[in-house]
């Protein structure tokens, strides 16, 4: 049963829809991944830009959350947690965009027997947000779920980054690899690795959040 009605309810449904926004933004950048990984330059480009307008979406229901705040829902003492939690979460779009942008700009070969090895790095950052979407959709249901859920995205988060390190290791011992390539590479698995980083970062204000109802 949702702990909120009337103002924040509605903010609550403005916060799903931003979720689920930022969430087919991934969902998108994996495919995007997909395709520049395979070689199909063409279906990664359209990737891109279906990336950039629904970054473009989730920045715009981040401004909405934001009005609705401001115009009264919420005690004050908690809007600035529930602003603080929208851009977070807003950031892990852009970590999305940035990557797509910053490998379609510089279109790096692909390293050879690694393509497995970074979709594996994009798999483990995207399932990082979606335990941090069920930990803040939980933030209107049950704050024990919650907090639960914010240590679980932490747990997430780490195991993401012992994936890009390995990648990168490889990517950095492999000699059939340029010079180019591997510094281009290590920033766009940094870029795919700041999805995590974001989301960690969202489900501690989700863990601060739920510490303040708790209590």
């Amino acid at each position: 049963m949702p702990l909120f009605g009337g103002k924040e309810g509605t903010v609550f449904d403005a916060i799903d829809k931003h979720l689920k926004v930022v969430g087919d933004t991934l969902k998108v950048f994996e495919k995007f991944m997909d395709a520049y990984l395979s070689g199909d330059l063409d279906a990664a480009k359209d990737y891109e830009t279906v990336i950039s307008k629904l970054e473009s979406e989730a920045d715009r229901l981040r401004r909405e959350i934001e009005r609705m705040l401001y115009e009264g829902a919420f005690l004050p003492a908690h809007r600035g947690d529930y602003v603080r939690l929208s851009e977070l979460v807003d950031q892990v779009a852009d970590a999305a965009e940035s990557a797509a942008h910053t490998l379609m700009l510089a279109k790096p070969h692909v390293p050879d027997n690694l393509e497995g090895e970074i979709k594996r790095l994009v798999r483990s950052a995207v399932e990082t947000y979606e335990i941090l979407e069920r930990a803040v959709r939980a933030l209107n249901e049950d704050v024990d779920v919650a907090l639960e859920l914010a240590k679980q995205t932490e747990d997430a988060e780490e195991a993401a980054d012992d994936v890009e390190y390995n990648v990168k290791e490889r990517i950095f011992e492999s000699e059939g690899v340029t010079t180019y390539a591997k510094l281009v590479w290590n920033q766009v698995l940094i870029k795919v690795g700041d999805i995590a980083d974001r989301a960690e970062d969202a489900s501690d204000q989700v863990m601060l959040m739920a510490i303040k109802r708790g209590g």
